[in-house]
């Protein structure tokens, strides 16, 4: 069954661990990529203004006020930083300095929502059955290749078995090639993702990044019964999300997202 489920502007997870997982969709704001469109992104060229608007939209929605959100300042690399009650805040409203070239997060902490942003790089997403425990990853080929999913899986201070994995939207291996060069960095992992790549009629190979991290969450001993992938494509369903490649780098971004509610179930 796919995970991600329309609400209104945001595609969501439904479990029984009280965590809130999705990611936004491209419809509902007042940015101008295109018109109309929920940017999420304060580094591109919108209105800062705008894009407060849009956080509002999807803070109502959720039920995760934007005081109690965290933003890094992604750079496509696999460095991670661990999130505390006093981070609440950062980057949200305006980019600082804090947590440059961070692209996952982790938090032991509940009230706290770790968010990044996206279009067409895989958001990875794990979370503790047993406490509270939750992770998020900005993976595209250079962070997948440097395996930042395994690192915030060994971030983890309990077992393995307690951890649930969720592979997000993003572009899928159709619409996603790359070259003989890159394919040599993943085969070189030596992870067996061999067939994770399909030679093209451009003389490339078309790769399957959200394959290929749950093979890495796998051989770091998350059980595949505990994996969930999505079916949705950024590319093909560009109507629904935004694609930096489909669209040329013209484009806004999604908003991914996953938080632990306090004690009270709400978060406003």
């Amino acid at each position: 069954m796919e995970p991600f489920q329309l609400k209104q502007h945001t595609y969501n997870v439904d479990n029984a661990y009280d965590k809130v997982i999705g990611i936004t969709s491209r419809h509902g704001g007042i940015s101008h990529f295109p018109k109309d469109s929920l940017n999420m992104a304060l580094y591109i060229d919108d209105v800062p203004s705008n894009v407060h608007y849009n956080q509002t939209i999807v803070a109502n929605e959720i039920g995760f006020d934007t005081r109690n959100w965290v933003f890094p300042i992604q750079k496509h690399g696999n460095h991670i930083q661990e999130v505390f009650a006093e981070d609440k805040g950062t980057n949200v409203l305006a980019l600082t300095s804090k947590w440059l070239d961070i692209d996952g997060l982790y938090t032991y902490e509940k009230g706290i929502l770790l968010t990044m942003c996206f279009a067409d790089c895989v958001p990875v997403y794990l979370y503790s059955t047993t406490n509270d425990f939750i992770a998020l990853g900005h993976a595209g080929w250079r962070g997948t290749v440097g395996l930042i999913l395994n690192r915030l899986i060994n971030a983890y201070t309990g077992h393995v078995d307690d951890l649930r994995c969720i592979i997000g939207p993003s572009v899928s291996a159709p619409c996603y090639e790359v070259n003989e060069d890159i394919k040599r960095q993943f085969i070189d992992l030596n992870l067996n993702l061999d067939d994770c790549f399909e030679s093209n009629t451009n003389a490339l190979y078309d790769i399957n990044l959200q394959e290929i991290n749950k093979r890495i969450a796998m051989h770091a001993g998350i059980k595949a019964e505990h994996i969930d992938v999505t079916t949705r494509c950024t590319s093909t369903e560009h109507d629904e999300f935004f694609s930096y490649r489909l669209e040329k780098g013209q484009t806004g971004r999604m908003l991914a997202y996953i938080g632990t509610r306090d004690d009270n179930g709400s978060q406003k």
